[in-house]
């Protein structure tokens, strides 16, 4: 059995020998090809380096290699070149005057060896290894929506990478809160899987296992592409993604919103809150004060309970319940006491007080509180403080101290919380008039309404001279407002209106009085305009002692005075002009030896008389007699008198 081997082996070397000492083409060790990088889609340049060995060179042959098997690609003939028919039958033309072939629109397809033969004087070839490089698309990545449980035993689907369209494929690295992730048995597994696409380009996708834990549930993972260009190596990150992680519920406890203290009226939200994922079913229960057991509350959410508005009766101990529906192990929370602080029973003591003139009225506040109280009054009409503290003490009452006085209990520790209480003051004695008289301007066969108001204690009734329609407002317990629509007749412009209030102490009245608005006369002021305006004086300062008020000037009289004043300021001025401008002319006698006396009648001496020198001839003087025809002296031809009168 040795020898037939023996003889196959020296048979086999025999041949070997021969082969290489005959020169078979092809066999001997072929030098490493020459390396072109390109990008798919740019031109790839393949410079044939025979053309530098050996010159110009009149016969290069192309050829693809690919699977070890040579194809005819193109032909180079005398510095001219033709492409061979084929897939690159339109891609390739020639430059550099014939010694570099260039290939266009490279795909990822033509990642294969080239080679140029030349063939005169002597064969031989030179070899081009062409690599494609394509950047991938930025990567997608896909979290696992449904969430992970921290008890599975094996792990689970994290999320998904892809990258698509990239030339070799890249390789991906994942990160989880910034760290790389490493396989690790029954922790971290990586999977990962390509596919060709038609154009040659490579989709890769990345599934990403692993086994999570609590601590996990705000871990950020991310996937990186990495990949090489003609350039260098290069990478792109995916977006950052978070996975739902399912954990039992280990604490339940409340939260009380708003922060701080409380007090009736705010909105108040009592929320169960868990530390488990998802939360458990919650229920909120509120302990009887009376017989110290927990009762459910009616929440409008799952463990919200709102109370709006907050009341004191709320105050009190808060549980929370949390069912795990997964393990159906009910957890409770702490008790925790909700206090809404209130202010409530406010009252005022007498609480109907009445009083005589010259008397004097203690006035006492009391409240009920969760806190401590701080009391003072006001006087309702004015809201001017009065005292500070619970008693209000007023003395020597007058008729202007009746009316409304309010009491406000407040905690100063808490902003808001405040409740009042008015209480109205009555002083005996008889009505008290708005006003006593009082004028308005109308026009004839016109609807006025006409209003009255009075206040005294006991309550006034009011009751009009005019048999029209009236009705009463109560202003507050001692003061009343009466109405009366009616219409302007002669009489009534003749007679007035009059109303009259009274009660078991006395009565008083007031006189309205109707005037015509007369278009050819001043027009009245807006005070004294068609109707009754409403009067804003107190009442307790007005119309009620025994004499009248002072009227006011009509305002037509008060227009005839104001012309005829106008009137004498103009005629002054005009003469004091006249005067002035005589005497710097030099024409009044004033001081002068031929200055006479001037003498009137009795009957002129109220007149107003003018003395005026001239030079003018005394046959020119007869113009400037008065007109009451008398003559001057002879003596007296250079002076003249001018009756201003006309």
């Amino acid at each position: 059995m040795g020898l037939p081997r023996l003889i196959c082996a020296f048979l086999l070397y025999a041949c070997c020998c021969c082969r290489r000492a005959a020169g078979v083409p092809g066999e001997a060790e072929q030098p490493a090809p020459e390396l072109v990088e390109v990008e798919v889609g740019s031109t790839a340049l393949l410079k044939c380096s025979l053309f530098q060995s050996q010159g110009n060179l009149s016969h290069v042959d192309w050829f693809s290699v690919h699977k070890e098997k040579r194809v005819l690609i193109f032909r180079v003939r005398q510095g001219q070149g033709q492409s061979e028919p084929g897939e690159y039958q339109h891609r390739l033309s020639l430059q550099d005057r014939g010694a570099t072939l260039a290939l266009t629109q490279v795909t990822p397809h033509d990642e294969r060896i080239f080679l140029c033969q030349g063939k005169r004087p002597r064969s031989q070839e030179h070899r081009i290894q062409l690599r494609v490089y394509k950047a991938p698309e930025e990567p997608n990545i896909q979290a696992n929506a449904l969430g992970i449980p921290v008890n599975s035993k094996e792990p689970s689907e994290v999320a998904t990478c892809v990258g698509r369209n990239g030339y070799p494929i890249p390789q991906v690295i994942w990160y989880k809160n910034g760290r790389p992730l490493k396989e690790e048995k029954n922790r971290v597994h990586i999977q990962s899987s390509q596919t060709v696409e038609s154009s040659g380009l490579y989709t890769l996708q990345s599934i990403l296992k692993a086994q999570l834990v609590k601590e996990d549930k705000d871990a950020q993972f991310y996937c990186e592409l990495n990949y090489r260009l003609p350039s260098g190596n290069h990478m792109k990150e995916s977006r950052e993604v978070t996975v739902p992680v399912f954990y039992p519920t280990e604490k339940v406890w409340l939260e009380v919103e708003p922060v701080g203290m409380l007090k009736e009226g705010d909105r108040v939200e009592i929320r169960c809150l868990a530390d488990g994922n998802p939360p458990p079913h919650f229920s909120i229960s509120k302990q009887n004060p009376s017989t110290r057991e927990a009762e459910e509350e009616t929440t409008v959410d799952n463990g919200v309970l709102v109370l709006e508005p907050a009341r004191k009766e709320h105050s009190g101990l808060y549980e929370c319940q949390g069912l795990d529906l997964d393990t159906m192990i009910s957890l409770p929370s702490e008790a925790q006491e909700l206090l809404v602080n209130y202010v409530s029973d406010i009252r005022v003591s007498p609480a109907d007080p009445e009083r005589q003139e010259g008397s004097s009225l203690t006035l006492t506040c009391e409240a009920e509180s969760s806190q401590a109280l701080e009391f003072q009054w006001l006087r309702e009409e004015t809201g001017q403080v009065l005292e500070r503290g619970s008693v209000l003490q007023l003395h020597n009452l007058k008729r202007e101290a009746g009316g409304g006085y309010r009491c406000v209990a407040s905690v100063p520790r808490i902003p808001g919380l405040n409740r009042t209480q008015l209480v109205n003051v009555a002083i005996f004695g008889p009505p008290w008039m708005a006003f006593k008289e009082r004028k308005v301007w109308v026009k004839e066969n016109t609807v006025l309404n006409l209003s009255c108001e009075a206040s005294g204690h006991p309550r006034p009734t009011i009751s009009w001279n005019v048999n029209s329609t009236a009705s009463e407002q109560d202003q507050d317990p001692q003061r009343v407002l009466s109405t009366l629509n009616v219409l302007v007749t002669p009489e009534l412009l003749k007679t007035g209106v009059e109303c009259t209030a009274s009660n078991d102490l006395g009565k008083n009245t007031s006189v309205l009085f109707l005037e015509l608005v007369n278009l050819t006369t001043l027009t009245p002021d807006s005070n004294t305009t068609t109707g009754l305006s409403t009067s804003t004086a107190s009442p307790h300062t007005r119309a009620n002692s025994t004499s009248t008020e002072r009227k006011l000037p009509e305002p037509e009289s008060q227009g005839v005075v104001i012309v005829a004043v106008i009137v004498c300021i103009l005629v002054l001025a005009v003469l004091g002009a006249v005067l002035y401008y005589l005497y710097k002319k030099g024409k009044l006698p004033c001081g002068r030896s031929g200055k006479q006396e001037i003498t009137l009648p009795p009957s002129r001496k109220s007149e107003l008389v003018v003395e005026v020198k001239s030079d003018k001839l005394p046959e020119e003087m007869g113009l400037l007699q008065g007109s009451s025809g008398d003559k001057r002296a002879p003596g007296d031809q250079g002076e003249k008198y001018i009756d201003l009168r006309h």
